[in-house]
């Protein structure tokens, strides 16, 4: 599995992860709309990361990969405390 393959089914993951938190997060509690706004920035980063990873040489590609998967490990970090306070 390539490095672009692996990180869009770990991207594939979150979304499905992300799409029932926001039904989850709007129907909750107050204070979970704090945290998912904040992980939805972190989102936000992370798709554009991604998409410099299928515009660049491979070097580059690997640094951003590289950042890439960081944040996508932040974001599902976020997700369990989300999941927690809900």
């Amino acid at each position: 599995m390539t490095l672009r393959e692996r990180l869009e089914q770990e991207l594939e993951d979150l979304r499905t992860t992300r799409d029932e938190l926001r039904v989850r997060v709007h129907l909750g509690k107050m204070g979970a709309e704090e945290q998912w706004e904040q992980i939805e920035r972190q989102w936000h980063h992370l798709e554009s990361r991604l998409k410099i990873v299928g515009e660049t040489g491979r070097e580059i590609a690997e640094d951003v990969g590289e950042a890439a998967s960081h944040a996508i490990a932040e974001i599902k970090e976020g997700y369990s405390r989300l999941r927690k306070l809900l």
